[in-house]
């Protein structure tokens, strides 16, 4: 056999590691069950998941393909066709370099359209200054920031790849791409897998690398002021700066925090609606005793990673009835990040790095929110919810003193309805300070929240301790704004204009974006 003939595996297995027996021999006890001998076969992990359930012993459960010997083992799972061709000459232009507007912009290149890349923020180099500026001095750059920049809110927000998207070939196309572009190759396998902050700026350079190579342009800091009409079709964008892009289609990738666009869009009556999301607080210990919580008595074994939680609960309050109470962008070993975008308003997010060895472990605890809970009080349209987000972010940025210090409040004192007066260290920078974080809240946020806390307690004995504070607020899970897209995924308001991902309100999270992006663009290519 040709070492580069492709073959399938012989047989998949199904095995349990322990923490104290090594991978190749779970592996190779597994394949002389199944009736194979390990000398004569090639054994490939497919999918690490850990199991650390109370109550079992902890370990790895490991998919296993059996390949034949002189095989070139290969990836066991399909990826997305290549696109269909575009029309010749064929221009689309990106609105967002993040997950959504870059994956867009790579299956446009396959499909032989130019593209043209639009982005507010600044290439990731040059934005790392701006993220010093604010996390030194408290300094923010409202079009360079967490929030806005090469790669999008994710960028500098721990890259966590794992999600709920149930189209497998398409999540698949997505780290394949990101391993030919520089990732470690084990987020192939891994049942939770995590690029980390510091891997992804280096990534999203070889992505741009890539781009430009095949002839996409790209357009910094110079954000969309108005769309282009020719006739009832968007035909283009106006920038910022005056520039006018034109093309034969607009995709908005533009992620869940670009309110200056939803307000145009508005006023050029584009069709939008209020949606649900969530708001809260970061909550941060003590990544040791999340160890000792979540792993028990093995928590320093050496095998294991920073540990990881998920929490979710469903609560009565007095006056807005059940509400759903969840842990969001859960960062072991990670720090809380100052996500603002506005001067005298501030909000929280959180990131790791791919070792996840801060000593702190952080994750947004949110309450849902619908728009019956803000519309009329906030605003009637469907842009009340960043009103209501602005209101949380502005009480948060006064009880902090200015300058981007987040208040802090011990989960003890959160519950006993009292300030903190010293809070604890913490890996927010610029600085935390002692408040009532539950004064940036509305009343039954703070509510479910307090309830939710003695849920998530019985679930994790030890997780409510003086010992752990939360920092407000938390405010950007998603956005709070729908752009409606038809059956064909364009806007039904506006042809040639294409919604996409987690700012139209479509997709959370780098994967489900990126994929929503691919959607999109295969979509635009069908359309011309």
């Amino acid at each position: 056999m040709l070492p580069d003939t492709p073959v399938t595996p012989l047989r998949m297995l199904q095995t349990f590691a322990p923490l104290d027996e090594p991978e190749p021999a779970a592996m190779a006890h597994a394949a002389r069950v199944a009736g194979y001998d390990p000398e004569l076969v090639r054994l490939t992990i497919v999918r690490r998941s850990l199991d650390a359930r109370k109550g079992h012993p902890i370990g790895f459960h490991l998919e296993i393909a059996v390949w034949p010997f002189d095989a070139v083992a290969t990836d066991v799972d399909d990826a997305l066709p290549a696109p269909t061709r575009a029309r010749a000459g064929a221009h689309v232009i990106v609105v967002g370099t993040g997950p959504c507007g870059t994956y867009a912009a790579l299956r446009l290149c396959d499909a032989g359209a130019r593209v043209t890349l639009v982005e507010l923020g600044k290439a990731v180099q040059p934005r790392r200054h701006d993220l010093a500026a604010l996390t030194q001095r408290g300094a923010l750059d409202p079009d360079s920031n967490y929030c806005f920049g090469e790669g999008g809110a994710g960028t500098f927000s721990d890259g966590k790849l794992y999600t709920r998207t149930k189209d497998r070939r398409a999540v698949r196309s997505v780290l394949r791409a990101l391993v030919t572009h520089g990732a470690d190759p084990e987020i192939l396998v891994e049942s939770r897998p995590h690029v980390g902050s510091n891997r992804l700026p280096k990534i999203l350079m070889a992505q741009r690398a890539d781009l430009e190579a095949r002839g996409a342009t790209y357009v910094w800091s110079d954000g969309v002021s108005d769309l282009l009409l020719s006739g009832n079709r968007v035909c283009g964008v106006r920038c910022a700066s005056g520039r006018e892009l034109t093309g034969d289609a607009v995709i908005l990738a533009v992620g869940h925090s670009a309110r200056r666009l939803y307000t145009t869009l508005h006023t050029r009556g584009v069709a939008l609606e209020a949606k649900g999301f969530a708001v809260g607080a970061r909550v941060e210990h003590a990544q040791p005793l999340i160890d000792r919580i979540q792993y028990g008595r093995d928590h320093t074994h050496p095998r294991l990673p920073a540990a990881f939680y998920h929490l979710t609960a469903t609560v009565p309050t007095p006056d807005a009835g059940d509400r759903g109470v969840y842990s969001f962008c859960m960062c072991p070993g990670g720090w809380v990040v100052d996500s603002s975008t506005e001067e005298g308003a501030l909000c929280v997010n959180g990131m790791s790095l791919k070792r996840r060895d801060s000593p702190f472990a952080n994750a947004a605890l949110v309450v849902t929110v619908e728009p019956r809970d803000y519309l009329g009080r906030f605003g009637d349209g469907p842009l009340a919810g960043i009103e209501l987000q602005r209101a949380l972010e502005r009480s948060a940025f006064e009880i902090g003193g200015g300058a981007f210090v987040a208040p802090a409040q011990r989960l003890t004192d959160f519950v006993a309805r009292r300030p903190t007066e010293t809070a604890l260290p913490s890996s927010y920078r610029p600085s935390v300070i002692g408040g009532d974080v539950r004064a940036t809240l509305l009343p039954f946020v703070g509510d479910a929240l307090e309830r939710a806390l003695a849920k998530f307690q019985r679930t994790m004995p030890g997780f409510m301790t003086g010992a752990a504070q939360l920092i407000g607020v938390e405010t950007r899970t998603s956005s709070p704004v729908r752009i409606v897209r038809s059956d064909g995924l364009v806007s039904p308001t506006h042809p040639g204009l294409y919604p996409a991902g987690e700012g139209a309100g479509y997709a959370g999270g780098i994967v489900s974006a990126a994929v929503d992006g691919m959607r999109v663009a295969d979509a635009v290519i069908a359309a011309l």
